[in-house]
């Protein structure tokens, strides 16, 4: 698959409202965005985003996700995803949050969600297989015992710098050849706490974004880029996601240079110790 260099996040769909959520795509749509990823956990996401979609479906690659792991589940859960979506197959269907080598072991084992992901994929209803980790050490196993299409995994600067997170992921796309999918490029760092979250304007962003300060906010896109990454998903806010699309050609016009990373890395030193995980 070719995909846009950034890509449609459900969040920004969820709790919205369906006029907005219309808005959103049409405006994803108008950009190039050709890439749109979902999860039952995402509130009302599903059925505002399958609504949005409905124009669009034959020319767009739609992704979902599953946090199933029994077969059984992840069969009914996907069979409400394509109802919800208004589709009959997903170009990418994930495994989502794999976050422990026991979670990994528990899919993968007898009548475990890996054999449903499978089979929905020989029969057509699938086109591509996926796992969404926030654990190197998971999705490594994972990648072990199958070779996924695609991986989405966070590629952020902060934890990258600080702490050389990702780096063996990235690794292995370039052995392996899937797609790398960043999330979190645009994190700046944890909430300090709920109320925080609560009034920054951002509460469906699972950690704080980058806020207000577009040069931290580009760097931030040039690194993720920099690490590899085949396309990036903005936090689950519109402000956001129409800031990368806006501004995903002058990254990769003018990829990260060393003034960028020491500008990085000055902001590291005003959160050290404040990751999100």
């Amino acid at each position: 698959m070719e995909i846009s260099r950034v890509f449609y996040g459900g969040v920004v769909s969820m709790n919205d409202g369906q006029d907005n959520s219309d808005r959103y795509v049409q405006y994803a749509i108008e950009k190039g965005v050709n890439y749109f990823d979902v999860a039952p956990s995402y509130g009302d996401a599903q059925e505002k985003l399958g609504n949005s979609l409905k124009p669009y479906r034959k020319d767009v690659y739609l992704a979902c996700k599953t946090l199933q792991r029994t077969g059984d589940a992840a069969k009914r859960e996907m069979e409400e995803s394509f109802r919800l979506l208004h589709t009959d197959y997903f170009d990418v269907y994930q495994m989502h949050a794999l976050s422990t080598v026991e979670d990994v072991e528990k899919a993968f084992g007898k009548s475990g969600a890996m054999e449903a992901m499978i089979r929905a994929k020989e029969e057509g209803m699938v086109r591509n297989l996926g796992i969404t980790c926030h654990s190197e050490e998971a999705a490594l196993r994972a990648l072990a015992l199958y070779d996924f299409g695609t991986v989405l995994f966070p590629m952020n600067w902060g934890l990258h710098l600080g702490k050389g997170f990702g780096d063996q992921i990235r690794t292995l796309a370039k052995e392996k050849g899937f797609g790398l999918l960043g999330m979190k490029a645009l994190i700046h760092r944890a909430w300090a706490d709920v109320s925080e979250r609560q009034a920054s304007g951002y509460p469906k962003s699972w950690c704080r974004p980058i806020i207000d300060n577009d040069r931290l906010a580009i760097a931030a896109m040039k690194y993720a880029l920099s690490l590899g990454v085949t396309s990036i998903v903005p936090p689950g806010n519109f402000r956001h996601f129409s800031f990368a699309v806006e501004h995903i050609d002058e990254c990769l016009s003018n990829p990260l240079t060393p003034d960028d990373v020491g500008y990085l890395k000055e902001e590291l030193e005003k959160i050290e110790g404040m990751y999100f995980f």
